[in-house]
């Protein structure tokens, strides 16, 4: 974390051995909070393997619960992403598509 404020109200926080995949989902869930007055994030330079994520808040409000908050929502779309996915290769409800030379 740099760039913080006393009460963590805005912050930039460092996510390690992370690209823009996790960046943008992020970012847009962040965002989805009303409480969020603003959340952006960059990736510094190729070479360095990590996102940065500022984060502010309104009414002086923790932008680590937001990120926390963020981080289990993600987690529950992507496991009920995933239940979807197998549940339809289960029951062979998914579209096939095949290529023609």
């Amino acid at each position: 974390m740099k760039g913080a404020e006393a009460d963590l109200s805005a912050a930039t926080y460092q996510i390690f051995n992370e690209t823009h995949t996790l960046g943008n989902a992020l970012r847009w869930m962040i965002m989805k909070n009303p409480k969020v007055e603003f959340c952006g994030y960059s990736a510094p330079h190729p070479s360095e393997n990590l996102i940065q994520l500022r984060i502010q808040m309104y009414d002086g409000l923790s932008s680590l619960t937001a990120l926390l908050t963020a981080l289990s929502d993600l987690d529950s779309l992507f496991e009920s992403i995933e239940k979807a996915y197998e549940a339809s290769l289960r029951d062979d409800t998914y579209v096939r598509w095949d290529e023609k030379s």
